[in-house]
């Protein structure tokens, strides 16, 4: 009998051993299902129920056949600016590889799975708290067009784990299309095993990169796609005010998927320099520093790189990072402004608008949303968001004046309708707050895993106005917006 119902692969195994550990999963006590996620498990060939049996063994830990290979990745990374070559999977087991309906392979990954040869000075566990917020906030992403790994379900225990406190042990079963970081290419280059570095390279160009090999270069055309898909995710984080927290490398894709999620926040009142790490003390990964550490992080995989790229190439790549990153920018704030054209008094109006923002300390989401109703509510729902209801109504004629400049590819004025229905695309009524989370996982430590589930389904569709849900787009009380999220999980 099959392990899975879909088809399992092992890829990543048929690389030397000095790639990874084989680890087999430590169980956990009285495993059950917290949620599933039905959309994501039949596509990838999976029941659309909770699996049971031998399948829910399988997934949950509980059981490994003898011909099954569970693996701890090797890996290093720059945590905090500073390196550390004692990294690896410490409490996540890669299980395998399935293919979508579409034909990709995607990792399939145990999460809490126990200690590895990397767990250093931990458990090898992680708690339902921090996994909650994991499985919510990556299907938050993929809802809001985020490239990011997925959550396919999560269990919880009667394992004890211990933290500040005593806490449910849990496991989460994450979906990514690779789970190669940029701290695999920083390990092999410190130890100088350049033969592996060169072998993890040709793996990253065959398996998701292909088209490399028709380059002259392909290593460099390797990294200057790296550059442009890290780019353009951290533009989406900016563009929708995401702050992760932990941009270590070892916590970079070279995919360019929103990767590990511990401590994150979506913004409140609009803040530049949020700091969502209680941890983070100097404030390096403070929102407004994200492009900035992006720059940093290839900058270390491209020393890494060294060996197998010329410099200049590097550098040339490295150069693009930023008018990448700024195209993508300006294309998703041009679609969440509705301003398809360009113009350049644009650059000014953008720059004004967040000035707006941050002194009137105005919800980042709820200003764009409104924004995009104003074929429905009166401008003065936008302004009574504004202490400064003046400085607001200047800025706000100054952009429904832009407004009136767009024309369709016919020539034709952009009615409001028309405008505002596309604006809501872009701009979600719903964002997993901090606030929300914490109410889940308080019901959740109680028993109650409901609103687990209500938050999965509602962030979806997080831009449809899902009327009978209007209460989870409120803004946050005082409470929610200065919770401590550090990376304790």
């Amino acid at each position: 009998m099959p392990l899975l119902s879909c088809k399992l692969s092992h890829r990543f195994s048929s690389l030397p051993t000095p790639f990874y550990s084989l680890v087999k999963p430590q169980p956990l006590l009285n495993t059950r299902w917290v949620t599933w996620n039905r959309d994501l498990a039949v596509n990838l060939g999976l029941p659309d129920t909770y699996p049971t049996g031998k399948e829910k063994e399988f997934l949950s830990g509980e059981v490994q056949p003898s011909s099954q290979l569970t693996l701890a990745m090797k890996y290093a990374g720059h945590q905090f600016g500073s390196y550390n070559p004692d990294l690896g999977d410490g409490r996540g087991l890669l299980l395998g590889e399935v293919q979508a309906e579409s034909g990709e392979w995607l990792d399939l990954h145990l999460k809490g799975a126990g200690l590895t040869p990397y767990s250093r000075m931990g458990d090898g566990r992680a708690v339902l708290r921090s996994t909650i917020r994991e499985y919510l906030c990556s299907e938050a992403m993929a809802g809001l067009g985020i490239p990011t790994t997925r959550a396919l379900g999560m269990l919880t225990s009667d394992t004890e784990v211990y933290r500040e406190k005593v806490e449910s042990g849990a496991l989460l079963l994450r979906v990514a299309k690779s789970h190669i970081r940029f701290g695999h290419f920083e390990h092999f280059f410190y130890t100088n095993q350049m033969s592996e570095l060169k072998l993890l390279a040709d793996k990253v160009i065959e398996w998701y990169w292909p088209d490399c090999l028709e380059s002259d270069k392909p290593y460099a055309s390797m990294f200057s796609k790296v550059v442009e898909k890290t780019a353009e995710m951290i533009a989406y984080w900016q563009a929708y005010g995401f702050a992760h927290g932990v941009m270590n490398t070892d916590n970079m894709s070279i995919l360019g998927e929103t990767f590990d999620y511990g401590p994150f926040g979506f913004l409140d009142d609009y803040d530049p320099s949020y700091i969502c790490n209680h941890s983070d003390y100097q404030g390096r990964y403070a929102f407004d520093q994200q492009p900035r550490i992006g720059l940093w992080n290839l900058s270390a995989l491209a020393h890494s790189l060294s060996p197998l790229v010329d410099r200049t190439d590097l550098e040339h790549h490295l150069g693009q990072y930023e008018s990448k990153l700024g195209r993508k920018f300006s294309q998703l704030m041009r679609n969440k402004l509705g301003l398809h054209s360009k113009c350049e008094k644009d650059s000014q109006l953008f720059h004004s608008m967040f000035e707006l923002l941050h002194q009137n300390r105005v919800d980042y989401t709820r200003f764009m949303r409104e924004l995009s109703n104003l074929d429905s509510k009166p401008i003065d729902a936008v302004m009574d968001l504004f202490i400064d209801r003046d400085a607001a109504k200047v800025w706000l004629d100054l952009y429904l004046e832009r407004c009136d400049e767009e024309v369709d590819s016919n020539g034709t004025a952009v009615s409001t309708t028309v405008r505002c229905k596309q604006m809501r695309q872009h701009n979600p009524k719903y964002i997993l707050r901090n606030y929300l989370a914490q109410i889940a996982i308080e019901k959740a430590e109680q028993g109650d895993f409901s609103e687990v589930e209500v938050l999965a389904e509602l962030l979806k569709t997080p831009f449809d106005e899902q009327s009978d849900k209007n209460a989870y787009a409120n803004l946050p009380p005082e409470w929610g917006k200065e919770m401590e999220i550090s990376c304790s999980s």
